[in-house]
């Protein structure tokens, strides 16, 4: 199995909308950063090894056809050129948006105080806030990035090969990009900051424990899946 799709766009770019919608056009499983989290004593090593220089690609996308959000958008440049087949998704939205919704979800002091001196957090700060240093909350350096980045995607591949898009459009760009029909079903809508925020705000914050983070993960896709695709 190969990936079809790569998601190069960041994360809270409405990725999990992507990964549903994804999933629901037959290019599923598709990777997300809470699949890491689900399979976390399996894929958290593997992320490592990522951060060290030594990805084994094939390993950490065994059994999935397409990615999208956090950890793989930080190396959408080298699964594009070890999947050359594979069609790539830029996923945008406006930059003060973004960090808006970065700075009060995944990015937030309670969040990452919750993987404090677990292998997640070393995976975090490899993967994810390498980047960003000591300037996380710095909004003007930050929404520059974000457009710096979007940048460089759209600068570094050939026009066919990328779609630069907002979920808000609904399936037919994305279909035609991909050359799939247009589902006979709404594009599934979810909006994951409320839940992100209880998770982080509870006692205990997300769970550090790859066991405990495994089981809250599943919950989490499952319930916002729901969501997603409620009448």
């Amino acid at each position: 199995m190969s990936l079809k799709v790569i998601g190069a766009g960041l994360g809270r770019t409405a990725t999990f909308s992507m990964k549903f919608a994804l999933e629901h056009l037959g290019l599923g499983p598709c990777y997300h950063m809470s699949e890491v989290f689900a399979g976390a004593r399996r894929n958290i090593p593997l992320w490592l090894d990522v951060v060290n220089g030594e990805p084994n690609w094939d390993a950490v996308f065994e059994g999935y056809l397409s990615t999208t959000d956090y950890p793989a958008c930080t190396y959408w440049r080298e699964l594009a050129e070890y999947y050359p087949d594979a069609r790539v998704i830029l996923t945008v939205r406006d930059p003060d948006s973004w960090f808006d919704s970065v700075s009060q979800t995944i990015f937030s002091e309670k969040m990452m105080g919750s993987f404090s001196g677990s292998p997640i957090e070393t995976m975090m700060q490899g993967a994810v806030l390498a980047p960003f240093g000591d300037r996380i909350n710095d909004r003007a350096f930050m929404t520059d990035w974000f457009e710096q980045w979007n940048q460089d995607v759209i600068d570094s591949l050939p026009r066919e090969r990328l779609l630069v898009y907002s979920p808000k459009e609904g399936w037919e760009p994305l279909c035609s990009f991909l050359d799939i029909p247009v589902p006979d079903a709404p594009f599934p809508r979810i909006n994951s900051r409320d839940e992100i925020v209880a998770a982080s705000e509870n006692d205990s914050g997300f769970p550090p424990d790859p066991e405990a983070a495994e089981k809250f993960s599943r919950a989490y896709i499952e319930q916002l899946k729901a969501k997603a695709f409620a009448d």
